[in-house]
């Protein structure tokens, strides 16, 4: 058990639950405490660029919306046909209509596979760039991506939080396989939730009226502080509170990452162009923390957050039995791509292109061959895609790569890669080599044992 762990009384799921600032302060003590401990494990890269994964929990169907397959037989190609792009030969699905007018300023990659079909195993394989230890469960052996970057940064922006992720407030880190792994709970990612809720507020940010004198006078939180310091003491989190307790109150009184969290602050022009749901505003609340020093910002796109068919599911995992597999892209596909391509043309308008890497992903693929069965919710028969690892699609923009192309190819039904076959790994060394980062540097696992940030994939030539 490590000296942060949920089970003891003092646990990170104890602070978001009481969203109380004497909460947050111990919180940000305790976090920084532990991560000064292993400080001298850390590089120094660069700290002026950063990554936006949009990540599609359940999976993106790479046949309805970046790699059709227009000659293929009506099973495999489904109700739905390509359209033309502002670069000549990229093709996109038709309710992807925004993508297809900013072409020139994303890529798509077309051949990445890996051999996990399910939910648990697949995050895993992509969000921690390793081969799992089990396929089954979602709580990590090796730290995700945003942790080994929440780690390489953690002294960067003392200010800002390094790692964010727009999960679902119900969830923690191991629900989608972004837990740290043996690097320690601290560098999980803070939770922000879903800012398009009429009731939003950010866990132990909110500073409430009936706080705000308080936080105005210091020593009333610093005698917080000392009521409970015997307490953190007897659980070994803390062997000396004034230094911790200092960086804590920094970025609790941070006015940078206040604002940050502020979308009122931007014009209803651009809150609408992004759209006023989960997925747009999720995606602007990314980019406000990208843009104040957020190193890695995660976009969680499950539900869209506006009203769906009866034949729509939750999320991306499109099984004939969960949902009607066309009938929830007519729903679904049209906030996505309000979203990304707003996220995409505000990244380029403000001149963070080259900064800001924008990845777009789910865990795998869907099948290329409709399927047919009952569904649960509408008790008719109806079609769907069932889980594909065989090949999948991932787009990524800006981070001063070469945009406007496609990067391999699948073959006629889109089943597996045909030209220039690449794996997560290689994703993930184009990404780390934006961010400067060494993929050789290792970290000790539970054991001791030097772990590499990554154990092999090379950037991704055509981009580089």
């Amino acid at each position: 058990m490590t000296p942060y762990s949920t089970s003891q009384p003092l646990s990170r799921r104890r602070f978001l639950h009481t969203g109380s600032m004497l909460s947050l302060g111990l919180g940000l003590s305790q976090v920084m405490r532990l991560r000064e401990a292993s400080a001298s494990d850390s590089t120094v890269p660069r700290d002026d660029t950063a990554v936006i994964l949009v990540w599609l929990t359940g999976g993106l169907s790479h046949m309805d919306t970046y790699d059709l397959k227009p000659e293929a037989p009506l099973e495999y190609r489904g109700e739905f046909a390509p359209i033309r792009t502002n670069v000549s030969g990229i093709e996109v699905g038709e309710l992807l209509p925004l993508h297809a007018k900013i072409a020139d300023k994303f890529s798509l990659i077309r051949s990445v596979s890996h051999g996990y079909g399910d939910h648990d195993g697949a995050h895993k394989r992509i969000l921690t760039g390793r081969i799992p230890k089990s396929a089954v469960g979602f709580v990590n052996d090796a730290p995700s991506i945003g942790c080994i970057v929440n780690k390489v940064r953690e002294h960067a922006r003392p200010d800002m939080l390094a790692f964010t992720s727009g999960q679902r407030s119900d969830t923690n880190s191991d629900s989608y396989s972004q837990g740290a792994g043996y690097l320690g709970r601290s560098y999980e990612p803070f939770l922000v939730g879903d800012p398009s809720l009429e009731k939003w507020s950010v866990p132990n940010l909110t500073v409430v009226p009936e706080v705000a004198p308080r936080l105005a006078d210091r020593r009333v939180l610093l005698a917080g502080f000392d009521r409970v310091r015997s307490d953190i003491d007897a659980l070994g989190a803390m062997a000396s509170g004034d230094h911790f307790q200092q960086k804590a109150f920094s970025l609790l009184t941070s006015e940078k990452a206040r604002t940050a969290f502020d979308l009122s602050q931007e014009a209803s022009a651009v809150r609408d162009r992004y759209g006023r749901n989960a997925y747009g505003q999720q995606a602007l609340l990314a980019r406000r923390l990208v843009e104040a020093g957020t190193s890695f910002a995660n976009v969680v796109m499950e539900h869209p957050g506006i009203p769906g068919p009866r034949d729509s599911i939750y999320n991306w995992d499109c099984h004939a039995v969960n949902c009607h597999v066309f009938n929830d892209a007519r729903w679904r596909f049209p906030p996505f791509d309000q979203a990304v391509s707003a996220l995409i043309e505000d990244i380029y308008a403000r001149g963070l292109d080259r900064k800001v890497l924008i990845v777009v992903t789910g865990e795998f693929g869907h099948t290329p061959r409709i399927s047919y069965q009952t569904g649960t919710g509408t008790g008719v028969m109806q079609p769907g895609r069932d889980h594909w690892p065989g090949a999948m699609s991932i787009l990524v923009s800006g981070g001063g790569l070469r945009m406007g192309q496609v990067v391999g190819s699948t073959n006629r039904l889109g089943e597996t890669p045909q030209d220039r076959p690449l794996s997560p790994n290689d994703l993930w060394a184009t990404v780390y080599r934006h961010l400067g980062i060494d993929t050789e540097h290792s970290f000790p696992d539970h054991s001791g044992r030097p772990m590499p940030i990554l154990t092999d994939g090379e950037p991704i030539r055509e981009l580089i």
